[in-house]
């Protein structure tokens, strides 16, 4: 594996900003990439490699630029559980780590440097230094994986009966005889709302949010 601070330079570079959130990610994923036996998970290991990340935030970029896992890729699966944690799962044998960020880790970064005042600057320096049972919590899982959520995967694409749009990787609905999206399928349950031409003119948008997110 790379050493912490040219990981942490790539991080940056991929995110945007170095910030105690990519820290954490980094060495997430140096641990799991560890505890699997997995030295070069961006190269000749490669196919090795499924991650599971469970947040949204800063920690995600940071694995992804470690492991090499990418949601193109089908090697980087997202749950919305607003947890800090990862599953990293070796497909040549089976086995999965799942590590979580242990909140007594501020507490930790806190007595470790309380001469610095800043909480980011503060933790982003504590968790590179700090040693992995302090920070994280670690349990050996199983992650049953159906044969379409392998990377390299293919299937047919199929037509939605009401939208027409294609669905790749058998992710439709079968209701009376019919093939939906599950758009169609379930309309309450839509991520987006269908707008006429005249009221998508007047919508205001959406403003950007700076990424603020500790540790």
């Amino acid at each position: 594996m790379e050493r912490l601070d040219d990981l942490l330079r790539q991080a940056e570079i991929a995110h945007g900003h170095l910030c105690a959130g990519q820290v954490l990610g980094v060495r997430m994923a140096l641990r799991g990439c560890t505890l699997l036996g997995i030295t070069d998970p961006r190269g000749t290991e490669r196919k090795r490699l499924v991650t599971f990340v469970e947040i949204d935030r800063c920690a995600t970029d940071a694995i992804a630029v470690v492991t090499g896992c990418r949601l193109g890729k089908r090697a980087l699966k997202f749950r919305d559980w607003g947890k800090m944690a990862a599953t990293f799962i070796d497909l040549s044998t089976g086995r999965a780590i799942r590590i979580a960020a242990k909140e007594s880790s501020k507490e930790a970064a806190r007595a470790l440097h309380p001469e610095i005042e800043n909480k980011n600057q503060q933790q982003m320096l504590a968790y590179r230094e700090l040693p992995d049972e302090i920070l994280f919590a670690e349990a050996w899982v199983y992650v049953p994986l159906n044969a379409r959520e392998f990377p390299g995967y293919k299937s047919g694409r199929i037509a939605c009966a009401v939208c027409g749009e294609g669905i790749n990787f058998d992710r439709y609905v079968l209701r009376d005889g019919q093939t939906l999206c599950h758009g169609c399928a379930d309309p309450a349950a839509r991520y987006y709302q269908s707008l006429t031409a005249d009221v998508a003119q007047e919508s205001a948008p959406i403003p950007p949010s700076d990424c603020k997110c500790g540790g």
